[in-house]
Formats: C-alpha cells, sequence, structure tokens
C-alpha cells in the first residue's frame, strides 16, 4: 500500500502550483477543468515517486466553508529531500524567498531532521531529510 495523492483546496491555483514546481521541483498536469461542476485541478508528482499531490480550486470553498472536504483534518505533510544538507540549502532558499519558516531545521525527537515551512497558503510542509 502507498499514498496516492494528497488534496488541498487552493485559493490560487496557479500560486500553489508554482511554488511546489519551483521550490520542489514537482511536474504538473496539464489543468484539468469541470465547467459544469466549476472545479479546476493539477495533479503534481515527484519524478521518480508515485505519490501525488492534487491542487483543486472551485469558487465557492473558501477558509470559511463549512464543507466537510474542505477543512478540519489537515496538519501537514512531509516531503524527503534527501540529506540535512539538502534540508538546510532549501530552508535557506525559500527563506531568501521570503517564504514563512515556521520550524528552523533541528532533529527532532522522533529523529527526523527537518524544517517546516508554510506553502503560499499557510500550509505547512515538513522538509525532510
Amino acid at each position: 500500500m502507498r499514498i496516492e495523492h494528497l488534496a488541498i483546496w487552493t485559493l490560487d491555483l496557479e500560486s500553489m502550483r508554482s511554488f511546489y514546481m519551483k521550490y520542489f521541483k514537482m511536474i504538473s498536469s496539464k489543468k484539468y477543468h469541470n465547467i459544469k461542476k466549476g472545479f479546476t485541478s493539477y495533479f503534481l508528482s515527484f519524478e521518480e515517486e508515485k505519490s501525488r499531490i492534487e491542487l483543486m480550486y472551485r469558487d465557492d470553498i473558501t477558509k470559511e466553508s463549512n464543507d466537510r472536504e474542505s477543512c478540519l483534518g489537515f496538519t501537514h505533510f512531509a516531503i524527503s529531500v534527501g540529506g540535512k544538507e539538502k534540508v538546510d540549502e532549501l530552508t535557506e532558499l525559500m527563506r531568501a524567498d521570503h517564504c514563512r519558516i515556521v520550524g528552523e531545521p533541528r532533529t527532532t525527537g522522533d529523529g527526523y531532521y527537518e524544517s517546516v515551512v508554510l506553502d503560499c497558503e499557510g500550509n505547512r510542509v515538513e522538509i525532510t531529510e
């Protein structure tokens, strides 16, 4: 078994797509648009991995939404970059680009070397070795 994809409702589909492509070198699918439902999305993937992120937009999904599929439950996800030095390098690149760093690089109590950043809509992303 494996995680096939994580889905994130977004207010700015293009900015979020650019963020993950730039910092995590993800590859984007073509934009999917369901006119009838007013839904658009991209699937982003890593070159060698099968896990994906689905970025989704619908104009009725807002921060104030009470829809069960648009709010509670998601805390963070982690992206492994392949080593402590790479965690440090990416964290510093993101800091230089004025991304919000909410957890400085460190070894956690459970043994992960990680930093924590917010994507351009405030979702927590752990950058792990």
